[in-house]
């Protein structure tokens, strides 16, 4: 895939950023119409800031998004945005997300610009999540 630089009054950039995050204590949730509501979501904010889904994985506990977004906003920003507003509409139209758990995702989230990968590694990465082993071994500790 070839990455586009965008334009603005200030200059030029190609800004690409990997978030992933989970759901308060990692419990596999996100399947099913959850999942298939949260890309929406996912994708409604996105075209509300103008920044463009490369890829996106919904896993049953956790979000895999590779985002490329403007230069004015940060990466807790971005986190952040899809963060919140999927949180609260998804507790309002799912009611068993409330009895599970107190607040839908975890305080934490993982983000990493593209610039030191390339954008193939991480679309590959993202796109076979589900190629990878569910189990862990017994006896290890996370």
């Amino acid at each position: 895939m070839t990455r586009t630089v965008r334009r603005f009054s200030g200059g030029v950039y190609d800004l690409g950023l990997h978030v992933v995050w989970c759901p308060k204590y990692r419990r596999p949730v996100l399947g099913g119409r959850v999942a298939s509501r949260l890309e929406e979501l996912i994708r409604a904010k996105a075209d509300e800031h103008g920044w463009e889904i490369i890829a996106l994985e919904v896993m049953p506990d956790h979000v895999h998004l590779f985002v490329e977004h403007d230069p004015k906003s940060s990466a807790s920003y971005v986190a952040n945005q899809f963060k919140g507003f999927t949180s609260r509409v998804l507790r309002a139209e799912f009611p068993h997300l409330k009895s599970k758990l107190p607040t839908l995702w975890s305080s934490s989230y993982f983000a990493a610009s593209v610039g030191a990968v390339s954008t193939d590694t991480v679309q590959r990465h993202i796109q076979t999540q589900w190629e990878r082993p569910w189990k862990k071994e017994q006896g290890e500790r996370a």
